[in-house]
């Protein structure tokens, strides 16, 4: 059984052993690279599903790397990194990250972020016309499009699944751990941050003015709400 393709970024020739034994064992096809250039090379022409990058490699380095992979992919980006600060977390995931793992961790932790991040919300196709949210903003669930001022939006899998979640609750405030579990699984549910970081790169996406933003407002102490006004 094919579990998903896994690309991992490692310059440590052990490290990706250890993974490539526990990645097939758990069903998953895997790939590796040594540096960010390696890996960019390699994206250009094959697909995956769940790429683990490395933050501490020689070359351009891991957050350089993170960038120039979400540019080129769209896969699920599983940083894996020695260093544990909110800040360190909140920078990965400004540049193109999914999620954050802190070395040393279990396999079992690293296969379950691997599934968790492997999930998607179901797709809406009972949606057949698109979401008119405004004369700026059209969003199409069911083709995974959006429109903002008559142009077209790329958001990555996991923007796209919070503004889906978001819409589909619109006007309902939609607490922090709601969204985490929806979006990441059961096992989260404390990593604000990830949602802050989402959340501020969806409303400089969508949002005419980001600093005061029309659609997805902050509730303060409790989590988010999509703004849908009715139509008249």
């Amino acid at each position: 059984m094919n579990a998903g393709r896994v690309l991992v970024v490692d310059d440590e020739p052990q490290i990706r052993r250890v993974m490539r034994t526990a990645l097939v064992a758990n069903g998953y096809q895997m790939h590796e690279a040594r540096t960010g250039e390696e890996a960019v090379e390699i994206l250009r022409e094959n697909n995956f599903d769940v790429i683990l990058l490395d933050m501490n490699m020689p070359g351009m380095g891991g957050m350089a790397a993170c960038r120039e992979i979400r540019a080129a992919s769209e896969a699920a980006i599983i940083v894996l990194s020695v260093r544990d600060s909110e800040r360190d977390k909140i920078a990965a995931l400004d540049a193109g990250a999914d999620d954050y793992i802190t070395k040393p961790f279990s396999i079992n932790e690293l296969m379950a972020r691997i599934r968790a991040n492997l999930r998607r919300l179901p797709s809406q196709q009972d949606h057949a016309d698109p979401i008119f949210v405004s004369d700026e903003l059209t969003v199409d669930l069911s083709a995974r499009k959006v429109i903002v001022r008559n142009r077209p939006v790329r958001l990555t899998p996991k923007e796209f699944e919070l503004l889906q979640y978001l819409l589909s609750n619109a006007n309902k405030a939609i607490a922090h751990r709601k969204l985490l579990q929806t979006l990441w699984g059961p096992e989260y549910g404390d990593e604000v941050e990830y949602l802050r970081v989402f959340v501020s790169q969806l409303r400089k996406k969508i949002e005419v003015d980001p600093a005061h933003p029309r659609y997805i407002l902050t509730e303060p102490w409790v989590g988010y709400r999509f703004a849908l006004s009715p139509k008249v």
